[in-house]
C-alpha cells in the first residue's frame, strides 16, 4: 500500500472514526472530546508510521545475505 494513497486515505479515515466513536461514546469525563480527538489522530499516526516502515523494504533490491 502506498503511503498517502488513495487505500491509505481510506483506512485512515476509517480508523480514525473507530478510534473517536468509541473513545467519545465510552468517556464519561469531561473532556471526552479531546481526549477522543488525541487518541484518533495517534492511532492514524501510529498506522502511518507502520505502513511506512511495512512498506520500507518491500522493493528492497539487495535482501541480507543468508536469510532464512
Amino acid at each position: 500500500m502506498k503511503i498517502f494513497g488513495r487505500n491509505h486515505i481510506i483506512i485512515s479515515a476509517i480508523t480514525f472514526v473507530i478510534l473517536f466513536l468509541m473513545n467519545y461514546l465510552g468517556n464519561k469525563e469531561a473532556d471526552k472530546l479531546e481526549r477522543a480527538l488525541m487518541t484518533a489522530f495517534a492511532g492514524v499516526i501510529g498506522l502511518s508510521i507502520g505502513l511506512f516502515i511495512l512498506n520500507k523494504g518491500k522493493d528492497d533490491k539487495n535482501p541480507p545475505q543468508n536469510f532464512d
